[in-house]
């Protein structure tokens, strides 16, 4: 199973779009491991997106992210990475494929809704900015579904 980090920008969250983004991704088959709703701070911001540090977009990213409450989460599934980038859509929602939550529901690459992992890497740097290793909920197989598991 691959984890990913999903962040739902100021922006998802002031136009009431958690539930509909939410839904998409446990349609896909994706499993929740973990959610946090906050206020990011400068320091978790500027770690966050450390590497385009050197773009020229970077004080404007750290703006957005800090401009209003996110939603933090993790979610894991086969190649949940490639899955929920496929679900996100181009960064630029004018080239972002209809049917995909950017080109569905976001109005510019400025104000694109979500966020998420772009590779294995990333994913668990991301992922340890967000949450400690104990509020990740594991999941095991069971007879009659999936199952929370121990520890």
């Amino acid at each position: 199973m691959e984890r990913t980090l999903v962040l739902i920008k100021p922006d998802g969250i002031q136009r009431g779009l958690v539930g509909e983004i939410v839904a998409r991704l446990e349609r896909k088959g994706l499993r929740m491991c973990a959610a946090r709703f906050l206020q990011a701070g400068r320091a978790l911001a500027e770690t966050h997106y450390a590497p385009h540090r050197e773009r020229p977009f970077f004080p404007g990213l750290i703006a957005f992210l800090t401009s209003g409450p996110i939603l933090a989460m993790v979610w894991e599934g086969p190649g949940a990475i490639a899955q929920v980038r496929g679900l996100m859509g181009a960064t630029d929602p004018a080239q972002a494929t209809p049917g995909s939550i950017r080109g569905d529901l976001a109005l510019t690459i400025g104000n694109n809704l979500i966020h998420g992992s772009d590779g294995p890497e990333s994913a668990a740097r991301e992922i340890g900015l967000f949450f400690q290793p104990d509020d990740l909920v594991e999941y095991r197989r069971a007879a009659d579904g999936w199952a929370h598991g121990e520890g």
